[in-house]
Order: structure tokens, then C-alpha cells, then sequence
């Protein structure tokens, strides 16, 4: 696989949790000088570095790396915060690694010129998530819009439903006035890890127990004083989790074996939006 990439395009790797992106990316960067930029919308948070399986200090110093922990746990921070800031490291070798599509999608596709949310809209929906859940912001978004994202991140329905409750347009009206992409997919060479599941299940619960020996829980213990689960940066898998442990809610091993859970459940959502949107990359069976 290393010996067909190009070595002069620009490098896009997209994969669920676990499949082995990082490793992939740091031999590219190695063998060509590349940047490695991160695009997992949870690796930017400062706060977070083994629970988000952030490159180590130890590859950070071997290999030149941008876009991971430079953003603070309370900081707002955008699929729109992050392909401006990718559009100024573009004048050198890239390739660009992550699991979040939206951003993918952004810089291949273009991203819509969509207002932002005011902050008491956005409490407004943070409230309602909270309280009456996903349902009934669902409820309110219509039928293009609900096509088009993923019901079942909270993430993205909230979203959806502010851009909607702050413009009086739906996110599907936005995004189809989107203008040109800052790298198109014929610019550049894009792959899509695939991996196989049970072989993807079986690392998952691996890592977790490594992220658990590298320091997870204290990570965790570090947040517990401040705390928000509202906070974007608390979505980190198994945040929630560790933090429920260290409040005597749970214990330890309950909170690992949901924390597994929940990291299956991610990679499945992340595997069935790539299989929806991303048919014309380069796919790599795994396992």
C-alpha cells in the first residue's frame, strides 16, 4: 500500500477508530517529508492525549505534526475553525489523517458559508438536548436535512437544528450553495481504511486496556474538578465513562467494558458514512 501512494499529491486517510491510521500516516510522512494534520474533530482538545489516542510526545518529536491538542477544553471549534487552519499549512507535502468525514467532506467537497450560532441559541440547544434528547430536535429539522446527516450523532442533530432555529434554513439548503473545494479529490490521493469488523472489535478492546495502563483514567481524574459534559471536548469516547467511575457510580471495570462498547459503537457510525460517502476513495481492506 505505501508503495503505490503518490509521492508528490497530497495524502488523505480516513478510518474508523483503532484501524491503524496514525501508524499508516507517520510511515508516509516519513518516507516523503510530509505534515502530518490531523483531522479528528476530538484530537484538537488539549485536555485530552491518551483517551483520544493523540500521537505521543515520542512521535510528535520524530515527525513534524499539526492540528492536535492546540485547543482548549471550553474553546468553540469548528469544522469551519478547522479547514481555515488547514488552508494555511497547504504549501507543503501533507497527508491528512482522521476519522471525522464532516471534515473530509469539507475539504473535498467545499463547506457552506453558514452563520454561526449564537451563544444563547446555542445554550438553548444544549438545554433541549439534554432534556428532551435527539427526538425532538429531529422532530423539528426537515426532510432534505434529515437525509443528509446522521441521526444518530447528537452532534450533528444538534447542529443541524441550530443552524435551522438561528438562519430558517435547513443545513441541506445551506450546504447544496456550498462553494468551491480547497482540495478536490482529483487533486489529491484519498484512502479509506475498511477493515474487517471482529478484527476491528478485537483492537478496540485492546487499545482501551493499553489507554487504561498509558494513563487514561488519570487523564480523566485531571478533568473531574471541570468537568461539563456539554462541552464538545467531553464527548471524547470514554470520557464519560471514567468520569462516571470516579464519582463511585460505576466501578472500573464497568466503565471499561462501556467505554468498549461505546468505541464500537463509534467506529459502526464511522464505517456507514464512509461506505455513504466516500464510494470514490481509494479503499483498503483490513484484517
Amino acid at each position: 500500500m505505501i508503495r503505490a501512494t503518490s509521492r508528490e499529491a497530497p495524502v488523505l486517510i480516513a478510518g474508523p477508530t483503532a484501524s491503524g491510521k496514525s501508524a499508516l500516516a507517520m510511515e508516509l510522512a516519513a518516507r516523503d517529508g510530509r505534515l502530518i494534520v490531523n483531522a479528528d474533530a476530538l484530537q484538537v482538545y488539549g485536555n485530552w492525549r491518551v483517551l483520544t489516542a493523540r500521537p505521543s510526545e515520542a512521535d510528535e518529536a520524530a515527525l513534524p505534526h499539526a492540528l492536535y491538542g492546540h485547543i482548549a477544553r471550553d474553546q468553540p471549534y469548528s469544522v469551519g475553525h478547522w479547514l481555515r487552519e488547514v488552508q494555511g499549512l497547504l504549501h507543503r507535502p501533507v497527508v491528512i489523517v482522521g476519522g471525522t468525514g464532516l471534515y473530509f467532506s469539507a475539504l473535498t467537497e467545499g463547506l457552506a458559508d453558514i452563520p454561526p450560532t449564537p451563544p444563547a441559541l446555542r445554550l438553548r440547544a444544549d438545554a433541549r438536548m439534554a432534556t428532551e434528547g435527539r427526538a425532538a430536535l429531529l422532530a423539528e429539522l426537515d426532510a432534505a436535512t434529515l437525509a443528509r446527516i446522521d441521526q444518530a450523532n447528537p452532534a450533528r442533530v444538534q447542529r443541524a437544528w441550530e443552524v435551522w432555529a438561528a438562519t430558517g434554513r435547513g443545513l441541506a439548503a445551506w450546504q447544496d450553495d456550498t462553494g468551491p473545494a480547497l482540495m478536490p479529490l482529483a487533486d489529491c490521493e484519498a484512502l479509506v481504511l475498511r477493515p474487517e469488523v471482529d478484527w476491528l472489535n478485537h483492537r478496540i478492546t485492546r487499545r482501551f486496556h493499553a489507554m487504561i495502563a498509558a494513563g487514561a483514567l488519570e487523564e480523566a481524574r485531571a478533568e473531574l474538578p471541570v468537568w461539563q459534559p456539554g462541552l464538545p471536548s467531553a464527548r471524547a469516547i470514554g470520557a464519560p465513562d471514567l468520569i462516571a467511575h470516579l464519582r463511585g457510580e460505576i466501578t472500573l471495570s464497568e466503565a471499561i467494558e462501556a467505554a468498549i462498547i461505546a468505541s464500537r459503537q463509534y467506529a459502526k457510525r464511522q464505517r456507514t458514512w464512509f461506505r455513504s460517502r466516500m464510494g470514490n476513495w481509494r479503499g483498503v481492506a483490513l484484517g
